[in-house]
């Protein structure tokens, strides 16, 4: 029989990849990095989602949720993008700082 992976190694991995995208997120100067941090956050939410719930309850509850989290991330990057391709194509940069020339 497989032995179970303990939950503190999963939760431990769920935390460093959380504390890599808040520092990538909070460092970066491009928006691009800047998205994929964030999208570093979503997943290491899922891993806990779907670790609880596999050790908490055996019910799909958790899976589902992490189905529900995939799907706004997927339409979060894909509208991120055609932000980010917009701003490129109006100011010629994707760094966030370059963005306040777009105020009115």
């Amino acid at each position: 029989m497989i032995d179970q992976v303990p939950l503190t190694h999963i939760l431990f991995l769920s935390t460093a990849l959380f504390f890599i995208g808040a520092y990538g997120f909070l460092t970066r100067r491009n928006m691009i990095t800047m998205l994929m941090s964030v999208e570093l956050i979503l997943n290491s939410v899922n891993i806990n989602l779907v670790a609880f719930n596999r050790y908490l309850h055996p019910n799909i509850d958790g899976v589902i949720f992490t189905l529900f989290i995939i799907t706004i991330a997927a339409a979060e990057a894909a509208v991120a993008i055609a932000i980010i391709i917009s701003l490129y194509r109006k100011i010629n940069s994707i760094d966030p700082e370059q963005v306040d020339e777009l105020k009115f």
